[in-house]
């Protein structure tokens, strides 16, 4: 099995919080990440696919294929966004980046699991450079 990995960036912002709770909770349970005015991130996206290469070509996936995918399903989706407002697979969802991580790879899935023999392994999205999550789908 081989592995090979992605890294993309975009820039987002977004705001945690419940709609059902005050703003004392929200701001208690959050802190300054309840902020209302929002507050913004340069997202690290590590998409990382796996499988056999192929005996008539020497890699596992076009990287540029991948990139592709990556940019029309996710980025052009994020990039310069408000998650909470213009998202529309994080509608209704606290905008942590836990939620997003797992949201990303099931936007993934799909368009990359379609060449064969090609998996989605992980998704890890770094929030700041000491902050990141990683969902291997399960």
């Amino acid at each position: 099995m081989v592995y090979i990995t992605r890294k993309e960036h975009f820039n987002a912002a977004h705001r945690m919080f419940r709609e059902e709770w005050s703003l004392e909770k929200n701001i208690e349970v959050f802190g300054k990440c309840a902020n209302p005015n929002y507050h913004g991130h340069n997202y690290n996206l590590l998409v990382t696919v796996k499988g056999q290469v192929g005996a008539s070509t020497p890699y596992l996936i076009d990287l540029k294929v991948l990139k592709v995918i990556i940019n029309e399903h996710v980025i052009e989706k994020l990039d310069h966004k408000n998650l909470n407002l213009n998202v529309d697979f994080m509608y209704g969802k606290t905008a942590t980046t836990e939620l997003l991580c797992i949201e990303i790879f099931h936007q993934l899935k799909a368009p990359i699991e379609t060449h064969e023999g090609i998996f989605l392994h992980s998704v890890k999205l770094h929030e700041t450079e000491n902050n990141s999550t990683e969902y291997f789908g399960n």
